[in-house]
């Protein structure tokens, strides 16, 4: 007789949903097993839930939305509709004041980055690295890598900016010696049968070969594992690295004439027409 497959679930879980093991103790023989059969059930239609998308599915989206997927955080007003009155920045704003004005909707993930590379040890350039390099969705989300580094250059090493502008490259490729594999959200938001630009393939091998290739890497690995539910680390954590390592200039982020003054200011008054 053909057995049929029993999906691997976490039991302590399951009977904790049934009222805990005094109620399981309780139910006769019939509704345990009518409780399996139906959490079993529940699993299966989960998991078809989350199938992969094709390439096709995701383009098939374009013209569902009001918007380009591109598109920064700051210039959408995302489920709720439209979006918000943004408080004004001081005259002479900092990183820490764009923290806590404009980073909020990215905030909380790469303080866990940040958070997780300095538990694991890693050099200030890549914690610091690993705090800013997605903020720059905030403003752009195509190649934020490259965005992100010209925004932050002016202000912090060459090492670390290396780091911001190619670890969106390495994203898409594995390396086990540093634990790094390639993410099922990924192939949500691409598609499970994406293949990135023949430019992002270039930079890769470029990158994979480069004297400072860890740098971006360990990046990666600490982007990839900071979406995590109820942890919540403060920039305050961060204030003595970003002292150390970032170039704060006297007149403020956005008004300092740097190559990237201009990307700040946009950040800082995105309401403004023209």
């Amino acid at each position: 007789m053909r057995e049929e497959p029993i999906l691997e679930f976490d039991r302590r879980a399951f009977i904790a949903s049934l009222g805990g093991a005094t109620a399981v103790a309780a139910m006769s023989s019939e509704a345990k097993a009518d409780a399996l059969e139906d959490h079993q059930q529940q699993m299966l239609n989960k998991a078809a839930a989350e199938k992969f998308p094709t390439m096709a599915d995701m383009d098939a989206q374009i013209e569902t939305r009001p918007y380009r997927r591109g598109v920064g955080n700051l210039f959408v007003g995302g489920k709720a509709g439209n979006v918000k009155r943004l408080a004004p920045m001081p005259a002479a704003p900092t990183l820490l004041d764009y923290f806590q004005l404009r980073f909020h909707e990215i905030s909380n993930h790469v303080l866990q980055s940040a958070n997780r590379a300095m538990k694991t040890g890693m050099s200030e350039e890549v914690i610091l690295a690993c705090l800013l390099h997605d903020t720059v969705h905030q403003l752009v989300k195509v190649d934020h890598g490259w965005w992100g580094a010209q925004m932050y250059a002016p202000y912090i090493s060459e090492k670390a900016t290396f780091a911001i502008r190619y670890h969106q490259a390495l994203r898409f490729f594995d390396d086990p010696e540093h634990g790094y594999k390639y993410p099922d959200l990924y192939r949500r938001m691409f598609g499970e049968d994406y293949k990135p630009e023949p430019y992002i393939e270039a930079t890769y091998k470029m990158v994979r070969n480069h004297k400072w290739y860890e740098e971006p890497r360990l990046v990666t690995v600490n982007d990839l594992y900071a979406f995590e539910p109820n942890v919540n680390p403060k920039i305050e954590q961060f204030t003595d690295i970003v002292a150390r390592n970032f170039k704060q200039p006297k007149e403020g982020l956005g008004y300092d004439n740097s190559p990237s003054a201009h990307m700040w200011r946009t950040m800082a008054m995105p309401d403004h027409p023209l």
